[in-house]
């Protein structure tokens, strides 16, 4: 006989009660994904607030995980993994196509708005460039483990190069908006030489020509690469401040929303138009909803855009992102990816 009727309870309240259980328990699941990414970033901010780091340790920080340890990462991601099983075409076209027509997309939406040149190509930047290299790349690790981060690795080296491209271009046409030229081959130089770009390349190169990675050199960077992940996290978490939310708010979550929301959505209908899914549907809109990196805030400042703006864009979104990260691996549990 079954428990429930034996128990008096009709059998439909038996289901709902199991059926609530298991959304509670996905619920709690995707929580232990979602919380420990921002419990180092809180570690960090809390770091900061007491003295134990300082500015000067966050510069050094990020240029060793910029220029060091996050290309050590990529490359042997990417150069140890079989690249014919991890790269998938679709996801890649389907995530730099996304991308491109959104960043005019955005341009055009902040022209037909009025917005000033500083504000209008810093608006489409935030809502466009996310932050694929320190909280992309840690929810890929913590949502779908080491093949997870393999794939987001191989797909981050062709986003970067499209995100650098059309982030120098809605600021620069938004300098000349305001009649303002601007020399850009300093901003070429750097995205030709970009660390993450180089490292991912050589990485597939390697994988490609199926070149053997000595054991030493393999398990030396297995050992220095894992610094990678928590000291970005870390540094997000001690450059966070409420003294960056001094722009203008109602643009800065219009931004936001595009970056967290829209983006991710339509990524998701070209991906599944495309017929990416599984793992790969997983990883493209992990980066997809990555919140506005914090590069923007920096290309912002030296291109003359609206730097307070910048800020405040990068803060709101990476605030919001919990619960947008949250929000979106629910989803995809629900529906069984």
């Amino acid at each position: 006989m079954d428990f429930a009727a034996e128990m008096g309870y009709p059998a439909r309240r038996h289901y709902r009660i199991r059926r609530e259980s298991s959304h509670m328990q996905l619920f709690f699941d995707i929580v232990t994904i979602v919380l420990p990414v921002f419990l180092v970033i809180a570690l960090g901010w809390l770091l900061r607030r007491t003295g134990l780091i300082d500015g000067s340790f966050l510069a050094t920080t990020n240029r060793l995980v910029y220029y060091v340890a996050l290309p050590m990462l990529l490359f042997h991601r990417i150069g140890t993994a079989d690249f014919g099983s991890n790269f998938n075409p679709r996801l890649v076209v389907g995530s730099i196509a996304v991308t491109l027509v959104l960043f005019v997309l955005t341009w055009l939406l902040a022209g037909a708005m009025s917005l000033p040149g500083p504000a209008r190509g810093v608006c489409s930047q935030g809502a466009c460039r996310g932050n694929l290299a320190y909280m992309g790349l840690a929810l890929a690790l913590n949502a779908c483990g080491d093949e997870g981060l393999t794939r987001a690795g191989i797909l981050m080296g062709f986003l970067v190069p499209v995100y650098n491209v059309g982030s120098i271009t809605v600021l620069t046409l938004a300098r000349r908006q305001d009649g303002d030229n601007l020399e850009l081959r300093s901003w070429m130089r750097q995205f030709l030489l970009n660390p993450l770009i180089l490292a991912s390349a050589a990485g597939i190169v390697w994988s490609l020509l199926d070149l053997p990675l000595p054991v030493v050199l393999d398990r030396g960077l297995r050992i220095a690469s894992g610094m990678t992940l928590p000291l970005a996290l870390l540094a997000i978490g001690g450059s966070f401040s409420l003294e960056r939310l001094r722009g203008d708010l109602r643009l800065a979550a219009l931004a936001s929303l595009c970056k967290l929301l829209i983006m991710p959505l339509v990524t998701a209908a070209v991906l599944v138009a495309l017929n990416v899914g599984g793992l790969d549907l997983t990883v493209g809109l992990l980066l997809a909803g990555a919140p506005a990196a914090t590069a923007n805030y920096i290309m912002a400042a030296e291109l003359k855009g609206d730097a307070e703006l910048a800020g405040t864009i990068v803060m709101l979104s990476t605030l919001a992102s919990a619960a947008s990260y949250t929000l979106m691996l629910l989803l995809l549990r629900s529906f069984g990816t």
